[in-house]
Order: structure tokens, then C-alpha cells, then sequence
């Protein structure tokens, strides 16, 4: 499985596990199987009917639609998953992380023929194996890859914190520091937690109230653990 490091909007380092070639061929073939048993099941209602040609004409170009845009309609409707990829625990992401769009869906669904037909599927295969990011020709030209959700995505050194949806912020002032100087303050708090060191805590939580112009209504502790939270509300949830 190749990994590879991606730098979203929000300055945020983030570690993707590209999904391995073997992951994905056993998605696809699961996806085939689905398609497969629909047209057994079709071809048994249509001759159950007892129908002309012509009118098996149609009711087969009916039919055939939903097999045609099986892969971008699901991926499209289930965050980049169809019942192949949801049971390899794979997905259809944006190189930058993102969800893809509709465009970027469709861009990677049009070029699925070359990919995947040329060659029996030889073609996905060595632009997957020679890439090192999980992407056929369809996902460089869409700009997405394939990832596994077996192993989640690493946030190294971030400013993000779990707030909940009723989250109160009382410190607007943590406005005036950056992102990197938020993972720094972040970092700087954990690593003294960790190690218990309630010195530099308070020099830290000095240091912050200083440059935020405020006076701490909590203790040094509780008060940068809210500027964290806070800096987090006002960045990310507005």
C-alpha cells in the first residue's frame, strides 16, 4: 500500500493510505458480480413477459441504464463508494482530500473504458503500479485517487479538535494567530501535559493571554485547552 502526504486549504498535513492494487481489483470484481446478477434477473423478467423484439429492444435500453452508470452514480450518492469499494473498505477521494465534485466523478467514469476495458484492465493496473498515489489514468485526469479506510488518515501536528455542535466560544481574540502558530501553541500544550509539566503550561498560558490582550477566566490549564477549542470554533466552524 503506497502512502503519501497531502497539505489541505487549511495548512493541515494529512497521510493517505492509497488503497493496493489487490483492494481494488476484488472491489471491482464485486461490483461486476452486482452487475452480473442484474442482468440475469433482467433477462428472466423480460422473457417472463413474453415480448416482441421490439419491444425487448426497449425495455432492454431501459434497462441497460442502470448498469451503464452503476460506478458514477454510486460514487457519486455514497461519498465516493460503490457496494465493491464499502466492502474493501476503499473510497473516491480528491488528491487534496476533499470530496470529489460531480465534474471530478464524471471526468474519472469517462475515462473508466480506456482504463479498465484496454487490455483487460492492463492499463489501470501499470498506471496504478507506476504512479505511487493509487491513480489510474482517470484519477490523474480527474485529480482524485483511491484511498483505505482500514488504516484512517494521520493528522501530524494539527490544529483540529473534536467541538461539539453546542460548542460556546468566549475568546475571539485567538483570531490573531495563524494556523502555524496555533499547531505550534497545540504541540507545545500536549507534549507538557503529557509529561506533566505544569511550569510550562503556565508560561504558555501567560504567554497567549499576552499576545490575545486578555485576562484568563480559567486556570492556565483550562484556559489554553479553550483557546485551542475556541481557535478551532472560529476557524472552522464558521
Amino acid at each position: 500500500m503506497d502512502n503519501f502526504q497531502i497539505e489541505t486549504a487549511q495548512n493541515v498535513s494529512i497521510q493517505q493510505n492509497a488503497a493496493g492494487i489487490g483492494e481494488r481489483i476484488l472491489a471491482y470484481l464485486i461490483d461486476l458480480l452486482i452487475i452480473i446478477a442484474y442482468f440475469i434477473i433482467a433477462t428472466f423478467m423480460i422473457g417472463a413477459l413474453s415480448l416482441d423484439h421490439g419491444d425487448q429492444w426497449a425495455f432492454w435500453l431501459i434497462l441497460g441504464l442502470p448498469p451503464f452508470l452503476y460506478f458514477i452514480l454510486w460514487e457519486t450518492f455514497w461519498d465516493g463508494k460503490t457496494p465493491g469499494k464499502a466492502t474493501m473498505k476503499i473510497k473516491v477521494t480528491r488528491m487534496d482530500g476533499a470530496r470529489p465534485a460531480f465534474s471530478n466523478y464524471l471526468v474519472r467514469w469517462l475515462l473508466r473504458l480506456l482504463d479498465i476495458t484496454l487490455a483487460f484492465g492492463g492499463v489501470a493496473v501499470v498506471s496504478i503500479l507506476l504512479n505511487g498515489k493509487g491513480q489510474r489514468l482517470g484519477d490523474m485526469a480527474a485529480g482524485t485517487t483511491v484511498i483505505s479506510e482500514r488504516q484512517r488518515v494521520r493528522f501530524n501536528q494539527t490544529i483540529l479538535v473534536d467541538i461539539p455542535e453546542d460548542y460556546v466560544a468566549m475568546y475571539p481574540q485567538v483570531t490573531v494567530f495563524s494556523d502555524a502558530e496555533m499547531r505550534k501553541i497545540k504541540t507545545i500544550y500536549t507534549e507538557a501535559r503529557r509529561d506533566a509539566d505544569h511550569n510550562i503550561i503556565l508560561e504558555l498560558s501567560k504567554k497567549v493571554s499576552t499576545l490575545m490582550d486578555v485576562t484568563p477566566q480559567e486556570k492556565p490549564l483550562q484556559f489554553v485547552d479553550r483557546v485551542i477549542a475556541d481557535y478551532n470554533y472560529y476557524t472552522q466552524k464558521l
